[in-house]
């Protein structure tokens, strides 16, 4: 899936500045990496909002037009309100097509209900976590990954490396052990092969 984010060049920058552009509709922001310095853009508040909606931004490449001109990038962070729907400010990093990227993948979870520990061990699977972080060039980034849970048993946890992972992609795991993606949970009482179910996301 290719997603274009449309911006501009933006010459004025300071507090002040990005107060009138959010007035006016507009999202301040920063391109930066590779050989090119910093590029200050702005954006349009309700095309990126809705954007950021998708899970999809923020695990894909994507492809940047500021004036026209067309770059690869990443989403690197954004910044919201307090305590309401507005963006303040958003983060673009520059890849390129050689260079090994690191960023955080949705996991999306399949199988669970059929799964020996939920059909026949009375089980419910918990999801411990949502997404992982990879590394990979460009080309090889997934959009999500699959875990695969209907093999499943009563009281069995999937571990982060026993994932199956599409080639060029290796997880990287901070600190010591082997982290849980998924486990599954014995419900108190529930013995028969209607006592289960799968926590869904």
């Amino acid at each position: 899936m290719q997603i274009t984010v449309k911006a501009s060049r933006r010459t004025e920058q300071g507090s002040r500045a990005s107060r009138r552009l959010r007035r006016a509709g507009r999202v301040p922001g920063i391109v930066y990496g590779g050989d090119k310095p910093p590029q200050p853009i702005t954006l349009d508040h309700n095309e990126l909002y809705h954007q950021l909606n998708n899970e999809a931004f923020h695990a894909s490449i994507l492809t940047l037009e500021i004036d026209g001109e067309r770059e690869s990038v990443l989403l690197r962070d954004t910044q919201w309100h307090a305590y309401k729907p507005l963006v303040l400010h958003v983060d673009f990093q520059r890849v390129s097509a050689g260079e090994k990227i690191h960023l955080n993948v949705p996991l999306h979870f399949v199988g669970g209900e059929n799964s020996p520990a939920v059909k026949l061990g009375g089980c419910i699977i918990s999801h411990v976590l949502t997404e992982i972080e990879v590394r990979c060039l460009p080309k090889d980034l997934p959009e999500y990954i699959t875990v695969d849970l209907s093999n499943m048993q009563p009281e069995q946890s999937l571990h982060l490396s026993q994932l199956e992972l599409p080639p060029g992609v290796e997880a990287v795991h901070h600190g010591e052990g082997d982290p849980v993606v998924a486990t599954a949970l014995k419900v108190r009482g529930e013995s028969g092969p209607e006592g289960g179910e799968t926590t869904e996301s």
